[in-house]
């Protein structure tokens, strides 16, 4: 459970992780992810719960889900979707409101992250000193794929500027792996329907008085346009927008 002392939580037992998963035309791979977070053992026995948010996808992601869940009556599947298309952010405020873990993570239904890596996440965590642990993919000797140079140099960037305003010292802000005590992100005002979700929770959540923030080295296997990858140059000067918006004009 968790207890608050004036502004300051305070990790007193943790029994269950919450895994935010938003899904947008992922039918191909949907189940390969749910196969690697079902595998998972977490630190301390944790029990798992699972939030699937379908963005109303287009292809068979649906019907393979529920083929899933058919299969795996025992795994703890919590399954919502959108009649419209609202956006990767969207998907993620759905499931982060289902969320009845004492901490959650965000994981992407790409192959793209690890979830054997949570445990590298939850560490901080059951150690007492974290309230929101990050999974840097700029930081360790874990495998990354090597892919776009321009991608790299726009993800640096925008946790440069980022860090400017947060005042955080941050390598990646932009990383899909975000662990957080539930009741912080819950009480949070999220409004970012897209892919603005990341410098907007990186902006608030950097404003809850004596937030302990932590970061770790992750693997990272990048996937091309090509194999499915959706964010675009748009989505980086969305992103520029709201580092702007969420820290100058709150």
């Amino acid at each position: 459970m968790l207890t608050f002392e004036g502004n300051l939580p305070k990790v007193m037992h943790i029994t269950k992780l919450s895994i935010v998963i938003p899904v947008y035309n992922e039918g191909k791979t949907i189940q390969l992810i749910l196969d690697k977070v079902k595998a998972v053992e977490l630190l301390h026995h944790l029990s798992k719960e699972v939030i699937l948010v379908n963005d109303c996808s287009t292809d068979d992601t649906e019907a393979a889900i529920e083929r899933y869940m058919a299969a795996n009556p025992g795994f703890n599947i919590q399954y919502d979707k959108h009649e419209v298309n609202k956006g990767k952010g969207a998907a993620l405020h759905t499931g982060i409101r289902k969320a009845t873990g004492e901490f959650l993570i965000i994981q992407d239904a790409d192959l793209e992250y690890d979830p054997q890596e949570y445990n590298d996440l939850l560490k901080p965590v059951v150690a007492g000193v974290a309230d929101v642990v990050y999974g840097s993919r700029f930081m360790g000797s874990n495998p990354h794929r090597v892919l776009f140079f321009w991608h790299a140099v726009g993800n640096k960037f925008l946790t440069f500027l980022s860090n400017l305003f947060t005042n955080l010292t941050l390598t990646d802000m932009e990383t899909c792996y975000k662990l957080f005590n539930t009741k912080m992100i819950q009480s949070l005002a999220l409004k970012e329907k897209r892919f603005g979700f990341e410098p907007e929770v990186t902006a608030k959540i950097s404003r809850i008085p004596n937030v302990r923030i932590y970061e770790v080295g992750i693997s990272y296997y990048g996937r091309t346009f090509e194999e499915g990858k959706k964010i675009g140059w748009k989505d980086g000067f969305r992103a520029i927008y709201c580092i702007f918006k969420y820290n100058l004009f709150r």
